[in-house]
This record gives structure tokens, sequence and C-alpha cells, in this order.
């Protein structure tokens, strides 16, 4: 009979953090990319982080707005991702908005620039998180700019649900 080790942890998760169903936990979210941008095909990526921003990133020091991925000389690469300075660290802290590289296999990112080049797409990070291991990766989208009555729609499509949430939650607590 074979015996499953679980290890068990101390770890509190902090006020305000998200886990998902697959037990990652979301440090932070772009929800603006996910207004501006129609979503195309979504894949999990690496990065290479210090310590300090790894334990800035644990605290929830993140801003993904404005960033995107970009390729140099056949590596990926995060610009204008803001991991904010970790306060115990001394002067081995790190540059808060330092470009940093993405960790994915070859044949990944010949698929991407492809895609970019060809059809003239963006890469854009949607979240960063904590997967079960530990590790902090991110998620980078390949995306296409919404049209100014897209995102008119989808804004109404938004309000709908919402009205129809508020009504519904209301009719549960009629007596």
């Amino acid at each position: 009979m074979q015996w499953a080790a679980h290890k068990k942890s101390n770890h509190v998760p902090k006020k305000g953090s998200k886990k998902k169903d697959d037990g990652r936990k979301i440090i932070v979210s772009n929800r603006k990319a996910r207004f501006q941008y129609h979503i195309l095909e979504v894949t999990e990526a690496g990065i290479a982080l210090v310590g300090s921003e790894v334990k800035s990133l644990r605290d929830g020091n993140a801003n993904l707005a404005d960033s995107y991925a970009f390729l140099t000389g056949g590596e990926m690469w995060l610009r204008n991702l803001h991991i904010g300075e970790y306060k115990q660290a001394s002067w081995t802290n790190h540059v808060p908005t330092r470009q940093r590289k993405l960790l994915l296999h070859k044949r990944e990112i010949i698929k991407l620039t492809q895609k970019v080049k060809e059809d003239g797409l963006t890469l854009v990070p949607l979240s960063l998180y904590l997967n079960l291991k530990g590790l902090v990766k991110v998620e980078i989208a390949l995306v296409k700019g919404k049209k100014l009555h897209d995102k008119r729609e989808s804004m109404k499509k938004n309000d709908a649900a919402r009205e129809m949430a508020r009504h519904q939650g209301k009719r549960n607590y009629d007596f």
C-alpha cells in the first residue's frame, strides 16, 4: 500500500489574496488588458527574478498596467512590469521597473513570434501568480486591440450581468 505524502504548510494567505481552484495564488491580475484587448491565446511562462523581487511579490507589491512582452535575440522579455522594492532588503534591493526575462521553450517562443509578426498581434501579461510549488509564473496572452465600439459592447454586457445579479439577489431574500 502506498501512502501519499502531503506537506502541511503553516502559510496563511494574506488578506485579499485570491486562490484559484487549481491551487495557484494570484498575486496581481491585469484587468485593464481584459477590457482593452481580444484575448486569442494564453500561455504560461516562468520569469527570472532576484530574491528581493520574489519576496516583494509575496507581499503583493506589483503592477502589470502598461506592461508587455517582446522578443530580442531569440529570448522573450517583459517590459514595464513594476515590482516594488522590498522594505527589508538593504543595498541588495532590485530596480523596480527593469526588464525581466521570460522562461519559455524555444518552440513556444518561435510560435508566438510568428503570430506576432504575421498578424500584428501583441503579447500582454494577464496575471502574475504563485503555483503549487511556490514558483512565480506569468500568464501571457496573445491579444488584438479592441475598437471603441467593442469596448462599449463589453461594458453594456457587464452592466447587464451586474443588473441581473442584483435582481436575483433581491428575489432570493423576498419572503
